[in-house]
């Protein structure tokens, strides 16, 4: 349970708390989380606090995940208990094509880490994590259409249902997508490595040259997914990234054609999150992919 004192907490009493460093006044960023601390001898930290004491834990396991990988470059963890995280603050410069070049290849060879299984959360993390604000079961499977369908599409139509985000009737397209997903996945691949929710927010172009990423909703999928939703929602060079991870991990045939199946998951947990019109989209990106079932 959590103490009247620590409720009262804010993030710069929080990072001396858990970085043992005296620290200044905090600024908050617009949507008042992560907030940035100058720590005692000039150190920028950003500090995120959670609701939910598993928020916490998946977030710091999925970085860590992704910084074993020796891949993609990940901001460290300084500290963290049930409620806060501190992270060392990456300055940031401007995407230019050779940095995107080479984040290709970082995350091609992040993918390439693997995971023992569809869906498997990363090691210490839990089961019930988060994808934004939207809870996300990390639940091991064996088949990627199968478990697809089962953790990453339907659960978030029924979601969109219950908000209002789809009606009832509609949830029947989604149903018919998922009974044809193993003629839709293209060649069978072993479990990658995944961010897990890699918009274009989530990837910090650093000063140094060098991409973070940040916010992983980490688990164990296809690697489509992740190309799929740097698509999405934009990336800046976004060909030269992919000509980059093709350079290291050559995509399976007809990947391009798969991108709609792999962009469900993001948009089904936008509906969730936001409705109705991320709601349309999902509905007409399915239809388009039934139709190359036909």
């Amino acid at each position: 349970m959590v103490n009247r004192d620590e409720e009262r907490e804010g993030p710069a009493q929080a990072a001396a708390r858990l970085t043992g460093r005296r620290a200044g006044d905090a600024r908050a960023a617009a949507s008042g989380s992560p907030a940035e601390v100058m720590l005692e001898g000039g150190k920028a930290v950003m500090v995120k606090r959670a609701e939910a004491p598993w928020a916490v834990r998946a977030e710091v396991a999925g970085l860590r995940w992704l910084a074993a990988a020796n891949a993609v470059r990940v901001p460290a963890v300084l500290g963290h208990d049930d409620r806060w995280m501190v992270t060392e603050r990456v300055p940031t410069g401007h995407p230019d094509p050779e940095t995107a070049m080479r984040f290709g290849q970082a995350l091609a060879a992040l993918h390439a880490a693997g995971a023992s299984d569809f869906g498997a959360p990363p090691p210490g993390g839990p089961a019930d994590a988060f994808i934004g604000l939207a809870p996300m079961r990390n639940e091991p499977g064996s088949d990627w259409p199968g478990w697809y369908a089962e953790h990453r599409v339907l659960p978030y139509v029924r979601g969109a249902v219950d908000r209002g985000a789809l009606r009832p009737h509609e949830a029947a397209v989604f149903e018919r997508i998922c009974a044809v997903l193993p003629d839709l996945a293209g060649p069978a691949e072993p479990p990658a490595r995944l961010h897990g929710d890699l918009w274009n927010g989530n990837v910090l172009w650093g000063a140094d040259g060098e991409v973070r990423l940040i916010d992983p909703a980490a688990h164990g999928g296809h690697r489509e997914t992740d190309l799929a939703m740097l698509r999405l929602f934009g990336c800046p060079h976004l060909d030269r990234v992919l000509a980059g991870y093709e350079h290291r991990a050559p995509l399976a045939p007809g990947w391009r054609e798969r991108v709609g199946v792999h962009q469900l998951f993001p948009l089904l947990v936008h509906a969730v999150l936001f409705g109705r019109g991320y709601a349309e989209q999902a509905m007409a990106v399915a239809r388009e992919a039934l139709a190359h079932a036909v």
